[in-house]
C-alpha cells in the first residue's frame, strides 16, 4: 500500500510542480479549484500549497484565487445535480453516502454544504445533492463561501508566513498523510451518517400506548 501511495506521491507532485512552472499558474489553480467542486477529484490545496511556497507574497492572493473557484465550481456542481436529478447522483455515488447527506440536508438545509467545505469529505458530493435535492441555492452559495474562504485563506495566510516548511513537511510525510486522509474521509462519512440517523430517528414521533 505505501508504495502505491508513493507512486501517487510522484505522480501528484509531478503534475502540480507542471501546472506551477506553467506561464500563468494561476489560473491552472482557479481551474483546478472550479473543477474539484464538481468533478474533478484532485482537490487544490497541493498546488495552492507548491504556488505560495514558490510566491509566498502572492500566497494570499492565491488562497483568494482557489476560494473564488470553489465557490463557483461549487454552483457548477448544483447545477449538474439539478439538472441531473437523482438518477445522476446514484450512477455517481454510493447510496449509503447519499441517504446521510440527505438526511444532512433535511436538517441543516444549505448549511450542511459548510461541512463539505471544511472536511476531507468530497465537497462535490455535497454540491451535487444540493442540487438534486433542490436546496435553497441561495443559502447553499452563502455557506460554500464561508466554508471554503474559510479553508482557503488559512493555507493562504500560513503559506504567506511558512511557506517552505509546509510544503517539505508535506512531501516527507506524504504517504502517512495520504492514509491519515483516508482514515479521516472514512471517519468525516462515519459522522455524517451517525449524525443524520440520529436526527431522522428524533423526527420520528413515539407511538401513544
Amino acid at each position: 500500500m505505501l508504495e502505491s501511495v508513493h507512486q501517487l506521491k510522484i505522480w501528484l507532485f509531478g503534475l502540480v510542480d507542471s501546472f506551477a512552472a506553467s506561464p500563468h499558474p494561476g489560473w491552472w489553480l482557479f481551474a483546478l479549484a472550479v473543477a474539484e467542486s464538481s468533478f474533478f477529484p484532485i482537490p487544490p490545496d497541493v498546488l495552492l500549497v507548491t504556488l505560495g511556497v514558490a510566491r509566498p507574497e502572492l500566497a494570499i492572493w492565491y488562497g483568494v484565487v482557489t476560494s473564488v473557484g470553489s465557490v463557483l465550481g461549487g454552483g457548477i456542481g448544483y447545477a449538474i445535480g439539478l439538472y441531473g436529478g437523482r438518477p445522476l447522483l446514484y450512477l455517481v455515488f454510493s447510496a449509503h453516502k447519499i441517504r446521510a447527506v440527505e438526511r444532512l440536508y433535511d436538517r441543516y438545509n444549505a448549511w450542511a454544504t459548510g461541512i463539505a467545505g471544511l472536511t476531507p469529505i468530497p465537497y462535490k458530493l455535497f454540491t451535487i445533492a444540493g442540487g438534486a435535492f433542490k436546496i435553497n441555492f441561495k443559502v447553499f452559495m452563502l455557506a460554500s463561501l464561508a466554508s471554503r474562504s474559510l479553508r482557503f485563506m488559512a493555507e493562504g495566510v500560513l503559506l504567506y508566513f511558512f511557506g517552505e516548511p509546509i510544503r517539505d513537511f508535506l512531501y516527507r510525510q506524504f504517504n502517512w498523510l495520504s492514509i491519515a486522509f483516508v482514515i479521516l474521509l472514512v471517519g468525516g462519512f462515519w459522522l455524517v451518517s451517525h449524525i443524520g440517523r440520529r436526527h431522522a430517528a428524533a423526527a420520528v414521533p413515539e407511538e401513544e400506548p
